[in-house]
């Protein structure tokens, strides 16, 4: 399965690296490239790509704005942003708008090939050690806590606070199977049914739900 990706960043050299190098791989399609949010938006809406590639600082509409778009639409184009050590409260705001994944500008290509990937299957969050600091940060904001609504936990079986609990710690569906003794596909299957209750987008909304219920402890 060919996952079709949309690079949106102002800097050609940023597009043009990813392209060369996802030419090489027959299981990414680069569809379109954007130098601005509202080119990507526009992108989005003409091609219904898988992934979107999203730089955060851009001129005009910038990726936070862009993305609220993107996964506010009726698409399921899944958003994954570029970021920066130095970039936390941009994070934020991309982590309130519905970005899937977050990858740091300085990683290896390969390893940006590969959260691609990851988003695409909605199977793991990006780069955990990082977007784990950025979502307890994110809990501990009064701002943030303010523009969230709290997700009712009703009906969630002990077997499922149990996936979450490992979700929220970054777990992938084939680590939760390990850990839990049960086979992927029952995994997947957890996971699918604690979406649907909570009624939460994806993995990162599962986590900071976990981090918000006291499943996960907040790394000091």
């Amino acid at each position: 399965m060919t996952v079709r990706v949309v690079l949106a960043d102002d800097q050609p050299l940023v597009r043009s690296g990813l392209r060369v190098l996802m030419a090489d791989h027959t299981d990414l399609e680069v569809v379109g490239e954007a130098a601005t949010g509202a080119e990507a938006v526009q992108l989005v809406s003409a091609t219904s790509p898988d992934v979107v590639v999203m730089d955060i600082r851009m001129p005009g509409m910038d990726g936070i704005e862009a993305t609220r778009l993107i996964t506010a639409g009726p698409a399921t184009t899944r958003v994954l942003v570029l970021t920066t050590f130095d970039e936390d409260d941009f994070v934020y705001g991309a982590l309130r708008s519905g970005a899937s994944g977050f990858v740091v500008k300085d990683m290896a290509l390969d390893d940006i090939l590969a959260a691609i990937r990851v988003v695409a299957a909605g199977d793991a969050l990006i780069a955990p050690g990082v977007t784990r600091r950025l979502i307890a940060d994110f809990i501990r904001r009064p701002a943030a806590v303010s523009e969230r609504s709290p997700r009712s936990v009703e009906g969630i079986t002990e077997r499922e606070r149990e996936v979450l609990t490992l979700v929220g710690r970054g777990r992938s569906n084939t680590e939760i199977a390990e850990d839990l003794f049960i086979t992927v596909a029952t995994a997947k299957s957890h996971v699918s049914r604690l979406l649907a209750k909570l009624g939460a987008r994806d993995r990162v909304q599962l986590v900071i739900t976990a981090y918000e219920m006291g499943l996960v402890t907040l790394p000091r």
